[in-house]
């Protein structure tokens, strides 16, 4: 089947492309996965389209630095307050006014115990927010958090509007969502796709594409045909053995960022025996080819990693991958109590690159130290209900790229406690928590090391690989990918028809 459709995407190189709707100013972004929910405070998947509906106090440019978004500037008034001054005349895409009100709703709602954010452990630090006047608010924490302003320029700090959403209820608003953002919504049909149609009052300026269709294709064969015959003007996550294809394409290019992935890894349920042990963990860790796989399943667009942390993220430490040792995984079994292996199940999904192929891969290296895999492989929509309480293995994708801080790819998942961790080690609690509290950037470089040296001892999880951001584009449309790995189509341009 898959060589077919190998086929079929090679004759449609030979056809001579229609351009989609990008000649009237419209352009179709394809996915992989289809978006289930849009409330930005409370996402279980990648911020790409909320990202275009909503805005942050603090952005990024492309140059990776923090710039102002609603926020026009900001300071530390002292070691647990910073003051923002937000922008005026801004407004949501219902006319609903932006201002400190909004801001202080947004966080609450997320801060709210009740509310359960699965992203919560991202503004934990917050201890509340106090509007001072209508273009003022305070924040306070319940330390020195030298990451406030990066906080407030990711997800969930997203600002919403309070009017709206207590109208409407959460669950209206995850559907038929309202921001400030360049891209107002249109329509939202689960499985298909998202409509967004410019904002001609957002503060930045008009967008110059006006309207966005985010498309769900989750072949990965037929959205590369769907850029090549016209229907898809980029597309997101081309399979690495579709790569050359579209390299060759005269009506496409490939665009790769390096390490501008997600960091593929395998969460270990540390509660449910025999994971509590450090030898059973250290075992699959060293049961386990990254190189091989990187080099034979994935084709060089990945890196093996021996830490969370990606080489543009502050506090990164180059910890290298855990050889492959069979017979040392064998040994420590043996040492852990068992010589015979044992019997578990792990949990995948078809979200990442090759992740059925890399699955297989692993469970039969597993299965090489006597480690006997019981496989289960899960739809997304399903797969991110389940995980990662279930397991008590599975494979999880996680980015650190838009803060660009050590924090954000360790914290959330290895924290006791945090709606994402399955992992329960004392010392790394303490360090993750004292990284929270320091100021001093050289002091939290070291302590954040310390955090991926401890990890890479006591193997809280299995760092497998960081996925290359691989994307087709069509010959008229500008982008380039960015480090942080949004896609913003506010700085999308294209270029005048031939």
């Amino acid at each position: 089947m898959r060589k077919v459709k190998a086929l079929a995407l090679a004759a449609a190189l030979l056809l001579p492309a229609i351009p989609a709707a990008a000649q009237d100013g419209a352009i179709t972004i394809a996915r992989q996965v289809s978006t289930t929910a849009m409330d930005p405070g409370f996402l279980k998947e990648a911020a790409t389209i909320v990202d275009n509906i909503f805005d942050t106090l603090v952005m990024r440019d492309q140059d990776m630095k923090l710039v102002p978004g609603l926020a026009e500037s900001w300071k530390a008034i002292d070691d647990r307050t910073w003051e923002f001054k937000l922008r005026k005349g801004v407004t949501f895409h219902d006319g609903e006014t932006f201002d400190a009100e909004a801001v202080k709703f947004s966080i609450d709602r997320i801060l709210d115990p009740l509310a359960k954010s699965p992203t919560l452990s991202y503004i934990r630090t917050i201890e509340g927010v106090d509007i001072i006047d209508p273009t003022t608010v305070r924040i306070r924490t319940n330390g020195p958090d030298p990451l406030l302003p990066t906080r407030m320029s990711r997800y969930p700090t997203y600002i919403v509007p309070p009017a709206y959403v207590r109208k409407v209820g959460n669950d209206v608003f995850a559907s038929k969502p309202v921001g400030t953002g360049a891209y107002k919504f249109v329509e939202f049909v689960p499985d298909q796709h998202v409509i967004l149609e410019a904002n001609p009052n957002y503060w930045r300026g008009a967008p110059s594409i006006q309207r966005v269709t985010w498309r769900a294709i989750p072949d990965g064969t037929a959205r590369m045909t769907a850029l090549i015959t016209g229907e898809a003007d980029l597309v997101e996550n081309v399979p690495v053995d579709l790569a050359p294809l579209i390299q060759s394409s005269p009506d496409a290019d490939l665009v790769q960022v390096k390490n501008g992935g997600l960091t593929i890894y395998l969460g270990l349920v540390m509660k449910d025996k025999p994971l509590d042990d450090t030898k059973v963990r250290q075992a699959l860790d060293a049961a386990i080819d990254r190189k091989g796989i990187v080099d034979n399943i994935l084709q060089g667009m990945a890196t093996p990693k021996g830490t969370q942390v990606g080489p543009a993220d502050f506090g990164y430490l180059d910890v290298p991958p855990t050889p492959y040792d069979p017979a040392k995984a064998k040994a420590l079994l043996a040492e852990a109590g068992y010589p015979d292996g044992f019997r578990i199940k792990m949990q995948s999904t078809t979200r990442y690159m090759k992740d059925g192929e890399v699955a297989q891969a692993i469970a039969q290296q597993f299965g090489d130290v006597g480690v006997r895999i019981d496989q289960e492989v899960l739809d997304w929509s399903v797969y991110t209900q389940q995980v990662p309480r279930q397991g008590p293995i599975f494979m999880l994708g996680w980015g650190s790229t838009q803060t660009l801080d050590a924090d954000a790819a360790l914290y959330a998942i290895m924290r006791t406690g945090e709606p994402y961790s399955t992992a329960s080690i004392p010392k790394l609690d303490r360090l993750l928590d004292e990284s929270r509290r320091v100021v001093d950037p050289a002091a939290r470089k070291t302590i954040l090391e310390d955090i991926q040296k401890t990890a890479a001892e006591q193997v809280p999880l299995l760092p497998l690989y960081q996925e290359d951001a691989l994307y087709g584009k069509s010959k008229r449309v500008l982008f380039e990918g960015r480090p942080d790995a949004r896609i913003p189509v506010f700085e999308i341009k294209l270029a005048p028809a031939q």
